[in-house]
């Protein structure tokens, strides 16, 4: 289900969130916004996997590691593995279709090499 919230998403700046099961987005032409909508869809499968609560865990041990690495918060953020995956099939409107299970994990082994 696609949500509109604007006044929480423009202070955040950000388009869109995917909170299990729901996806908010700031504007309402965003809903035909066919790329961000299978970015956060993307998310929203990766949390399922993760049984929702492990995926938050994971998503924020994995940006504050990042962050200590990297010392850059967007930088931190766009390498989050959750987020490669997101970005680089976001693209692709049926990705979803053919995702194996757990697919983040091959953007995941470059964030912990030395």
């Amino acid at each position: 289900m696609i949500i509109v919230c604007q006044k929480p998403l423009k202070k955040l700046k950000i388009n869109g969130i995917a909170l299990f099961p729901f996806i908010f987005i700031r504007k309402p032409e965003d809903k035909e916004n066919n790329v961000l909508i299978n970015h956060e869809k993307i998310h929203l499968r990766q949390q399922l996997e993760l049984l929702i609560i492990f995926f938050y865990i994971f998503y924020v041990i994995e940006y504050y590691y990042l962050l200590f690495k990297l010392k850059d918060g967007y930088l931190a953020y766009k390498s989050i593995s959750f987020e490669r995956e997101a970005y680089a099939m976001e693209n692709n409107p049926d990705y979803l279709k053919k995702r194996k299970f757990w697919g983040f994990r091959k953007y995941l082994r470059s964030n912990f090499k030395k």
